[in-house]
């Protein structure tokens, strides 16, 4: 049988949701924090994210969810604090070829072409010249850009560019996928299928960590974590959180508790 995107890497063995129980976490963090200057980005973070959860960031511009993602990648280094991802610490290069990072701002090189972007990541992640091919093959089908292997990423659409965004960061089937607004900029139908898709890697024990505005992607994550002005103000399934709050809905949820915080001050 062929090999299929979802199926385990070589060498790499993607444990299915339903055996994730008793892991050791995905992600850990403790008082986690950074500081630029004297601006507090990310304020003593403390957060647990279990293998195979999609845990999702919320929070306005400017709350830290980037800054603290870009950490936990092992691409800031903290204040102080410390945090672990896979089981060793952020930045080990133990954990390179096992996580993947969809930046918000394209991290393409506009001067190459479609194919020759996704080369450059896949020679960055060490994969064998057939273990490319077959991953290629089924991001550009699964991202509908087959047809525009060859032009370069300067001639895409924004959504074109997002989509191979986010091929570039699968290309070497991670096991944890740090993904920073990977859905904005594009249509809803493409957004709907991109969830699909996050759904069909959690099923294969793919742990995701997100950060997002839409409300109803919140809504879709197995728990999230409200963060305003660098603090985490709220963590939980997004039921718990809506009725923490005492609504029904995200929006408001987050309002409130917000509110609450600013309160407590």
């Amino acid at each position: 049988m062929a090999r299929t995107l979802l199926d385990n890497p070589p060498g790499k063995r993607l444990i299915p949701i339903s055996s994730c129980a008793g892991m050791p976490p995905a992600v850990q963090t403790d008082k986690l924090t950074k500081q630029f200057g004297k601006l507090l980005a990310v304020d003593r973070i403390s957060m647990t994210v279990e293998p195979g959860e999609v845990y999702g960031l919320l929070g306005p511009n400017g709350a830290g969810k980037t800054t603290l993602v870009r950490m936990l990648c092992g691409l800031l280094l903290p204040t102080s604090g410390t945090a672990t991802v896979l089981g060793s610490l952020i930045g080990s290069p133990t954990t390179k070829t096992r996580i993947g990072y969809m930046p918000q701002e394209s991290a393409l090189y506009l001067d190459l072409t479609v194919h020759e972007n996704l080369e450059l990541f896949g020679t960055i992640y060490d994969l064998p010249g057939r273990t490319f091919q077959t991953s290629e093959e089924e991001l550009l089908d699964f991202i509908h850009l087959k047809d525009r292997k060859n032009d370069l990423a300067s001639d895409l659409s924004g959504g074109m560019r997002h989509r191979l965004s986010l091929a570039c960061a699968m290309i070497h089937r991670p096991e944890l996928l740090f993904l920073d607004e990977p859905t904005v900029g594009i249509d809803p139908e493409l957004r709907a299928s991109f969830w699909e898709f996050f759904s069909s890697l959690r099923q294969k024990g793919v742990t995701m960590v997100m950060t997002t505005h839409y409300m109803d992607e919140a809504r879709r994550c197995t728990r999230i974590g409200l963060m305003r002005q660098g603090k985490l103000i709220s963590e939980g399934t997004p039921d718990a959180v809506m009725a923490q709050a005492g609504t029904d809905s995200m929006e408001e949820a987050f309002l409130r508790l917000a509110g609450r915080k600013e309160a407590n001050r």
